[in-house]
């Protein structure tokens, strides 16, 4: 098995698992061209850390891509970035930037 991570990504856990839980399981091909075809930031996101995932079995295992899952994917909650928005009569509202910590588990069928 062989993984690949991907640590304070600009984009919030709750977006990127709406993609991650489509390609859990799936057949590191299908993956892929899933990804690529969608018009979303999160999509590209998982699309370059699942290649690279990919890369590592097939470097550090000695992999057969063709036979190569998706076995496991998870997209964990990163620390927030926490900035302030200039309101009307002085007042200030809080903005709250999410991050992604993700993680590309595959592995041989």
């Amino acid at each position: 098995m062989a993984a690949a991570r991907l640590k304070y990504a600009r984009i919030s856990p709750q977006k990127c698992r709406l993609f991650a839980d489509m390609i859990r399981g799936k057949a590191v091909g299908d993956a892929l061209q899933l990804l690529s075809h969608a018009p979303n930031k999160s999509a590209a996101i998982l699309h370059k850390v699942l290649e690279s995932a990919i890369a590592n079995a097939e470097h550090n295992d000695g992999a057969d891509i063709d036979e190569l899952r998706v076995s496991a994917i998870t997209v964990d909650q990163a620390p927030t970035f926490k900035r302030w928005l200039p309101r009307a009569k002085g007042r200030a509202n809080r903005l709250i930037k999410q991050n992604s910590h993700i993680t590309i588990h595959v592995a041989d069928e």
